[in-house]
């Protein structure tokens, strides 16, 4: 069975996904990173031979996270992950966000490329794709994100890479899909969050549409459905023995996601607006700041639900059926209705009322910024903050693994890896080169 394969991904900007970059001056990082040990285990987990995904080698081949954070995902229960990077350069997101002292890592790429290890190879020459080519006859799965055409370009077609490994399977992440008359064109995830219908969702009515969130979202889901694809091809090879490409645009992940929207416009010519922190299918059913000024958040979804919060707010009469009682008379009057919810939440402090409704089992809870999640009891008893020790940065706080599995556990073995830090290892050992022709590759830049 073949052991390991490359992911790549579609995130932002996509300006730097389209090819390795080169960056303003060769470095000798990639050579200093291979003696470099690996950052430390977490102490909770499973031991990897232990781990479901153990046994399966997984190439990351591409830039930024839509398609590598699917990667990150599989090596947290076991698979071996190889990052595939530029020589030079290495993936861009290495610089796309909060700087640290290493000079080759941004926090982001500390969080979000974990549990791998770097390899660098320059697809661009044809040396480099021979010997890409060997490292997929001995892997299992290739995760790329470039724009549909840049790998064929590379002489890495879907046939060169089956002969290669007729059990490859192959995640293949972009935009807009690869096919489709849009299928060349750019994609980010700000653009999926747009043209997947998302982004016209968010704000409030007659705004100017917001970003849904500060994050790129769009990476995060299609790379979930990716690792879904991943899963379901392996276990259709296992019955067969083929592999298989799987074809995720960044903006059909967003668009899966809206719920009952194309079925209300396709039956009913329903077209859903910006709705601000309400909901159209219920009220109350939003954010309300309290009198120390923080936020909460209520979600009152049937007539039960807004009777328990009518006894928190010592009014039950509201929820008589001759007040609000009934949903539809609520729909009627959301106005009125928000406006008793404002008052009332306004002349208390978010702890009060918290306490008054949890009391009543309503559904409420805390708007978090990140302060407020480091601060709270249940985010540790969960274990979602992992605090992972990297050299030369002292502690580094990234988010914890899910899905959280009984008997087998994910783990994070290491942050995001410096640049090359594999790449002998796995010439040397993987693919039995010599010592000096693995010097000779190094001398001529195609690893």
């Amino acid at each position: 069975m073949p052991k390991h394969a490359r992911a790549t991904t579609h995130g932002e900007p996509e300006s730097e996904q389209a090819a390795p970059q080169q960056p303003e001056a060769v470095t000798e990082a990639g050579t200093q990173a291979e003696a470099a040990p690996p950052s430390p285990a977490s102490d909770n987990v499973s031991d990897h031979e232990q781990l479901p995904m153990s046994g399966i080698r997984v190439i990351d081949v591409g830039n930024f996270l839509a398609g590598p954070y699917a990667a990150s995902i599989l090596g947290e229960f076991g698979a071996e992950v190889l990052k595939v990077e530029h020589p030079i350069s290495g993936d861009p997101m290495r610089r796309f966000g909060t700087t640290t002292r290493r000079h080759d890592a941004t926090l982001a790429w500390l969080s979000e490329a974990r549990n791998k290890k770097s390899v660098t190879i320059d697809l661009r020459q044809r040396e480099g794709v021979q010997l890409f080519l060997k490292l997929v006859a001995k892997s299992d799965v290739l995760i790329e994100n470039f724009r549909p055409g840049t790998m064929e370009e590379w002489g890495l077609t879907w046939e060169a890479l089956s002969a290669a490994n007729p059990g490859l399977v192959m995640l293949r992440v972009s935009g807009y899909g690869q096919t489709g008359p849009y299928r060349r064109r750019s994609g980010f995830a700000h653009i999926a969050h747009a043209f997947g219908g998302l982004s016209y969702l968010a704000g409030f009515p007659g705004e100017t549409p917001v970003l849904p969130g500060t994050v790129p979202l769009g990476d995060y889901i299609s790379s979930l459905y990716g690792a879904i694809g991943i899963m379901v091809a392996l276990r259709y090879r296992e019955q067969t023995g083929r592999g298989q490409v799987i074809d995720v645009g960044i903006y059909e992940a967003v668009f899966r996601q809206l719920d009952e929207i194309a079925a209300a416009y396709g039956l009913l010519g329903k077209i859903r607006e910006r709705e601000g922190s309400g909901s159209f299918v219920a009220v109350p059913h939003g954010h309300f700041r309290t009198s120390d000024d923080k936020w909460i958040a209520i979600a009152c979804t049937t007539d039960k639900m807004f009777e328990r919060l009518a006894e928190a707010m010592e009014h039950p009469e509201l929820a008589s059926t001759s007040l609000y009682g009934e949903q539809r008379k609520r729909l009627a009057a959301r106005d009125e209705v928000n406006q008793l919810v404002i008052e009332w939440v306004g002349s208390l402090t978010r702890d009060e009322v918290l306490e008054r409704c949890l009391a009543k089992e309503v559904p409420i809870g805390k708007l978090n910024s990140i302060a407020d999640i480091f601060e709270d009891e249940h985010f540790q008893a969960r274990g979602n903050l992992e605090r992972i020790e990297e050299d030369g940065l002292g502690e580094v706080v990234v988010p914890g693994v899910i899905p959280r599995l009984s008997a087998t556990p994910g783990r994070i073995s290491n942050l995001g890896p410096q640049l090359s830090n594999a790449t002998y290892e796995v010439m040397r050992e993987m693919l039995d080169i010599s010592a000096d022709e693995i010097k000779r590759l190094r001398q001529q830049k195609i690893i």
